[in-house]
């Protein structure tokens, strides 16, 4: 089994490889999903580490008033990526051991190199776009605003140092037939790879 890292900055496009990968039959998880099932099972606890910062809802963890806290405050957010990190890792390695048959799994971790678990998978896929792009696709889907976005994406390591410790790196400035296109390639140069980095798509 090969174990495949799907990673990106914030925006990048990283559901839409997701998704592309799925359609051709590979078996791809996304780190994304185990967060927002333990911020479910967790709930109770997490509202408690941030008791002074209301972030919840009737009960339940507000997504959107958690992340306004936590990427506002670097202190903050370690102490929630100290609760939650070792609990993903735990999902990641119960994955690798369910799917031990197939030839290669894909994970996407989008905070793959903040969290320093590079060394977990063999090959790493990094997904690029543009800054202004990602400002405008962050903006949009999660309607936050400019300063908000801002905020988030200035939040985690920049894409050129994560470009330098990945093995394949997609451009994904364009459209889904693009993309696309950029998977095909990956997929064949995934085959015939050996041990060089930093393999742009």
């Amino acid at each position: 089994m090969i174990k495949i890292a799907i990673s990106g900055n914030i925006a990048s496009g990283k559901s839409t490889v997701e998704n592309l990968l799925k359609q051709k039959g590979y078996k791809v998880f996304d780190t994304d999903t185990i967060t927002h099932d333990l911020l479910e099972k967790y709930n109770s606890d997490i509202i408690k580490l941030f008791e002074k910062d209301n972030i919840s809802e009737n009960g339940f963890i507000s997504r959107k008033k958690l992340g306004l806290v936590v990427f506002s405050d670097n202190e903050k957010k370690q102490i929630l990526e100290n609760f939650l990190h070792p609990k993903i890792l735990d999902e990641i390695n119960k994955v690798f051991e369910n799917n031990n048959s197939e030839k290669y799994i894909f994970i996407s971790v989008p905070l793959l190199f903040e969290a320093g678990w590079q060394g977990k998978f063999d090959k790493i896929l990094f997904i690029e776009a543009d800054y202004d792009i990602r400002l405008k696709r962050l903006m949009s889907r999660s309607n936050l605003t400019e300063e908000e976005a801002k905020t988030r994406i200035n939040s985690q390591q920049s894409q050129e140092e994560k470009i330098k410790k990945s093995d394949f790196i997609i451009c994904n400035n364009g459209d889904t037939d693009n993309l696309q296109i950029s998977i095909n390639k990956f997929i064949i140069l995934l085959e015939e790879h050996g041990e060089k980095r930093c393999l742009r798509i």
